[in-house]
């Protein structure tokens, strides 16, 4: 259980200050998160929804029931809790659906950082519903809308909930959605690490933290000698739009897409490891440690003489953890404050 989730704090300040009732049926929590802070609330009648893998695992561990978005009962529910993300598209239609999911005179409830966009998602939850009440505490704010009888904007709340909708991307190369990383382009460090990529992988290897598929579809357009290809990625929104991206490859290549948190380990082995590792964590500051990880678990994934091809910003301090779990180590390039570094793992290479 996190120690400290100030937004989360917040959103449930109404209900422990009196300004709102805690309803007898179930409610819904879209983006929930596990905290100290709903132990004051009879956590049986949540129903969780969350697609970012870390998150979801930490709520089935405090024996929440975590359900995929797509698999929502169907039914309205007395109250909807939202941690809303900081994207304002994928923000605002996280507030349609909320509105949609609430009974008849139902309420909705918010709870973002200011430095998240706080002001912002106030603001939208106005226009779309009206405002009940809000407050502040621990730079955040929380903010409902009154009972909802039907009277938001119905058109605003269609328009809304396709905003984060899957849509073709980069002249029709790819398929991604708001929210995701680098959504709506290639970002620079993994544009850098993909024109660098070897042209001699073989056999079986994966993609870790994998995001919409570009690196794998680069991968697999370099290597006619792969065989297999493991998708690793947290995000199940990103998975989804790189089963779509990938599916091109599928007729020749033995393709697995896992929702999965990497810094857990892997179970499988691996002949080649391709990453651009995250170094923070949703919405967080600089967090090398899971870059770190990241490496430390390729290591341990990767068969003797197996290769880790990685991109990095260039300040971050890898090349401690990389030296001490590999052979050999070597930079192969860096441009625009990153860098791209091969890492071969001690022992001789299977022959091929």
């Amino acid at each position: 259980m996190a120690a400290s989730d100030p937004a989360l704090q917040t959103l449930l300040l109404p209900f422990a200050g009196g300004e709102l009732a805690w309803p007898d049926g179930p409610v819904l929590f879209l983006r929930a998160r596990d905290g100290w802070a709903l132990r004051q609330f009879p956590t049986r009648q949540l129903i969780c929804v969350q697609g970012f893998k870390p998150d979801a695992d930490a709520l089935s561990r405090a024996g929440l029931e975590v359900v995929e978005e797509t698999a929502l009962p169907a039914r309205q529910f007395p109250l909807v809790l939202v941690l809303p993300p900081r994207q304002r598209d994928e923000m605002r239609a996280s507030f349609a659906r909320a509105v949609a999911l609430a009974a008849p005179g139902g309420t909705v409830v918010a709870g973002m950082a200011n430095d998240e966009g706080a002001k912002s998602g106030e603001d939208d939850l106005r226009k779309l519903a009206g405002l009940g009440g809000k407050l502040t505490k621990n730079h955040c704010r929380a903010f409902w809308t009154p009972p909802l009888h039907g009277t938001h904007d119905a058109e605003l709340q269609a328009q809304w909930s396709q905003l984060d909708a899957p849509r073709s991307i980069l002249n029709g190369r790819f398929v991604s959605r708001p929210g995701v990383f680098a959504w709506d382009r290639i970002d620079a460090a993994s544009a850098l690490l993909a024109e660098h990529l070897p042209r001699d992988f073989a056999d079986t290897g994966a993609d870790l933290g994998a995001g919409y598929g570009f690196l794998s579809s680069e991968i697999l357009a370099r290597n006619e000698q792969v065989a297999a290809l493991h998708l690793y990625e947290a995000e199940a929104r990103a998975l989804d739009c790189a089963r779509i991206n990938l599916a091109p490859f599928a007729d020749t290549v033995e393709l697995d897409f896992r929702w999965h948190d990497v810094t857990a380990g892997l179970a499988d082995r691996y002949d080649f490891i391709v990453t651009n590792p995250p170094f923070h964590a949703m919405q967080k500051a600089d967090r090398p440690d899971i870059g770190r990880r990241f490496i430390e678990v390729a290591a341990e994934a990767l068969a003797p003489g197996g290769r880790l091809w990685l991109v990095a910003n260039r300040h971050l301090p890898y090349e401690q953890v990389l030296n001490a779990n590999f052979g050999s180590v070597r930079a192969v390039a860096g441009r625009d404050g990153f860098k791209v570094i091969e890492a071969v793992k001690n022992g001789a290479a299977k022959p091929r």
